[in-house]
Order: structure tokens, then sequence, then C-alpha cells
């Protein structure tokens, strides 16, 4: 198989996500690829923008930007370990498993945790991960990395 996209990884947050950055982030920097990294958010699950105010919602480009910047501080130390890794990070609005499926179009392949910050305790794959093995449109990586999905438990 010849790789010539982009990895694309789906970022949560969460350890899982972190451990399927690493394992991508060493593959292109043997493999000599580019990384998008994804994050996929709604209303719900973003931060908190600097511009609400009591009374006053922000505009969704404000929600967008609270995201990057969450996922700019959570990959940070990560990125840093592959200094020769070009690497993009995208926010997009919307469900995590159509998101994380859209980013693999054009990709070579696309990885993921086998469970994020969300969910039931005892899966040993997530609703996203399983969504993403069957429908994606490159190959798909599930990196299991170190402790056990099923006694993972969301964080609060």
């Amino acid at each position: 198989m010849t790789l010539s996209g982009p990895i694309a990884v789906g970022h949560d947050g969460s350890d899982f996500s972190d451990q399927a950055l690493r394992w991508a982030l060493a593959l292109a920097d043997r493999a000599t690829l580019p990384v998008t990294v994804v994050r996929a958010w709604t209303m719900r699950t973003a931060p908190k923008p600097k511009t609400q105010e009591f009374g006053y919602v922000p505009p969704a480009s404000d929600f967008a930007d609270a995201v990057r910047e969450s996922l700019e501080e959570s990959t940070r130390e990560l990125l840093a370990e592959y200094p020769d890794v070009d690497v993009t990070l995208t926010v997009e609005r919307g469900q995590p498993a159509t998101v994380v499926v859209e980013a693999s179009r054009g990709a070579s392949l696309l990885v993921v945790g086998p469970r994020g910050l969300g969910g039931f305790k005892g899966l040993l794959l997530g609703s996203v991960s399983e969504h993403a093995v069957g429908n994606a449109y490159c190959p798909v990586v599930v990196v299991r990395g170190e402790g056990d999905p099923a006694q993972s438990e969301p964080e609060a």
C-alpha cells in the first residue's frame, strides 16, 4: 500500500486520543507524511469562548476559536516531540463520528483511539471508533495504547 495523503487523526482530548496521535506522529515521522488532527465540536461540547458574557451568546466562530485553542493546548507537548512532522490542526462543527469519517476523505490513513471522553463504561470500542471502522474512506487504525478501554471513565 502506498501512502500519499495525510494521516488523519481524531482527537477529543482523551488519553486514548493522545495515544492515537502519538502513534500517528511516529508513523508520519518515519514515512515523511503530514498529519491532520481533527476535533469535532458542537455548541454543547465547545469550551466557553472568552467573548461570552451574561446575556450575550457569541457567534459560532468564537466557539470554534475556543475549540482550536483547546486543541492546540492539549496537543502542544506531543507535537513538540515530532518537530519534523508537518501538522495541521482542524476543528469542525458536527457530530464526532461524522466529522472523523469526513476527515478520512483523501487521507492515507485514519487513526483513532478505541474510546473517547463520552460513552459507557465496559465498551471495548466506542461509537465513534466503530463508525469510523465501518464508514471511513481510507484504512483505519484503532490504537488501543495503554490501559483498558472497558475500564475508562468519561472525565467529569
